[in-house]
């Protein structure tokens, strides 16, 4: 068929590759930072100019990375809100990532619609900071004129996309974005534009939500530009995860997500009813404390890194002879204990060593993720085989104890640009169902991503009376929470 690309617009940077259309094999590889300043305290900016995706993305394209290609995907950081005028023009900087000064926002819609259980049967998910949903709530109370001019909302693909194709009446988005906007169903597969109405006090256009196969369009130089879709959607279709795979990935905080053939509606507000870049959905998970968990682990026994932390605890044993960490540093989402603190049990004189302690903060991240798996695996979902994302992934003492605890087959992928392979797969998708090679409802079968397969083998019954112990300690110390 030829050669596609994929192009990945983070919140940092931009990435670009370029790959075969039947095997998925990386033939080019592009990148550029995003020429966007740090606020003076540090950090990530809460405001962006979108214009600096598309610089970004112009620098990241160049050299002929591009020629020959007939196809492009895009991918983009999530969250991120484009709101626009009648006439296309940008009202204000897109609002992206967490953001902390919308959580009064967030506490607002969910008062305003009747709870958290109103939203979940909504749309699937209860308000947050960092979603497009509360960023409207806290623009209409913060900055009411650029509200009253806000006629069109875009998310950072679809404005991408819309731009790539020389901004056309016709503006589209995938059921993947949309699921995270906070105003569309994955259940119903429609927008509720009443809460868009709520958050931001009037009606505004949105795009057409179109099929994972279909295209947005054509450049005007002929190029076809594929729907799009969101960076965790495309990281997922990247992996090539299917029915029966969970993903958990280990940041600052921690995710658990898994492909499923129906939307989960969840009362309590724990699963977040996503829909994934293939017609299936995709229940996400997430933990407020992973990998800060071992940071803060690091800090307390004085250690320079976390690959010192790991060797540390690898000295130790599974159940860190009887320590327990409840790793609730920053409050917690799964389980819904916003304003907890983390606890440590178990303490014996013979606990009281360096490594009990290392060993107790691996423990206590995974139990934690575990228990999120367990959210999934108790509303029907099936899972097989975890794939674990991260950098801490390749930590020893995670890959020793994380089979064993999660009960299943763990794979850890090697690092690649997997949120742009799959904005890559989708516009060979795209280009295939638009010339009749491809069926609109099977992807391309890619080569899968290359790993490394862990079992949990003799050690699952360890790892059964580990989390048996992690249990006992949050029922004793948080009775009824999950």
């Amino acid at each position: 068929m030829g050669i596609v690309a994929g192009l990945d617009s983070s919140p940092d940077f931009t990435r670009i590759v370029v790959c075969d259309t039947d095997t998925g094999a990386v033939l080019r590889q592009g990148y550029a930072p995003h020429p966007v300043e740090s606020p003076a305290g540090g950090g990530r900016p809460s405001d962006v100019d979108p214009q600096a995706w598309l610089l970004s993305l112009g620098e990241a394209a160049g050299g002929g990375l591009l020629e020959g290609v007939q196809a492009i995907g895009v991918s983009t950081q999530q969250n991120a809100v484009v709101p626009l005028d009648a006439q296309g023009n940008t009202v204000r900087p897109a609002m992206v990532g967490g953001d902390k000064r919308t959580q009064v926002a967030a506490a607002d819609l969910v008062d305003a619609l009747g709870g958290r259980e109103a939203w979940a049967q909504a749309v699937g998910c209860v308000p947050q900071a960092a979603q497009p949903v509360t960023k409207l709530r806290w623009m209409a109370r913060t900055e009411p004129e650029n509200a009253q001019r806000t006629a069109i909302l875009l998310q950072a693909h679809d404005w991408l996309v819309w731009q790539l194709l020389g901004r056309p009446v016709r503006r589209t988005t995938d059921r993947g974005g949309a699921s995270g906007t906070g105003y569309w169903s994955a259940a119903t597969g429609g927008y509720r534009t009443d809460l868009v109405e709520l958050a931001l006090g009037h009606q505004v256009m949105l795009p057409e939500v179109i099929g994972p196969a279909e295209a947005a369009g054509r450049t005007p130089e002929g190029l076809l530009i594929s729907v799009g879709t969101g960076e965790t959607m495309a990281a997922a279709f990247g992996l090539g995860i299917g029915l029966g795979d969970a993903v958990v990935s280990l940041g600052a905080s921690g995710s658990v997500m898994a492909v499923h053939p129906e939307a989960l509606v969840d009362g309590s507000g724990m699963i977040t009813a996503l829909a994934d870049a293939t017609g299936m959905h995709l229940p996400v998970v997430t933990t407020l404390n992973a990998v800060r968990t071992l940071r803060g682990a690091a800090e307390l026994l004085g250690l320079p890194d976390l690959e010192s932390l790991s060797d540390l605890a690898m000295k130790s044993t599974p159940g860190s002879h009887g320590l327990v960490l409840l790793p609730y540093l920053e409050g917690e989402r799964t389980p819904n204990l916003p304003h907890t603190a983390g606890t440590l049990a178990g303490l014996r004189r013979e606990s009281m060593k360096a490594e009990h302690l290392a060993r107790a903060a691996f423990e206590g991240m995974l139990c934690g993720l575990a228990d999120a798996l367990d959210v999934l695996r108790g509303r029907g979902v099936e899972v097989r085989r975890v794939f674990l994302l991260g950098p801490a992934a390749e930590l020893p003492a995670v890959q020793a104890a994380a089979p064993a605890l999660f009960g299943t087959q763990v794979v850890v992928p090697q690092p690649a640009d997997y949120a742009a392979i799959g904005a890559a797969r989708q516009a060979a998708w795209a280009l295939g169902a638009s010339q009749g090679t491809l069926d609109v409802r099977n992807p391309p079968v890619w080569q899968g991503a290359v790993a490394q397969v862990l079992e949990p083998g003799d050690e699952l019954a360890v790892g059964q009376a580990v989390r048996q112990q992690f249990v006992a300690v949050r029922e004793q110390t948080h009775p009824g929470a999950l």
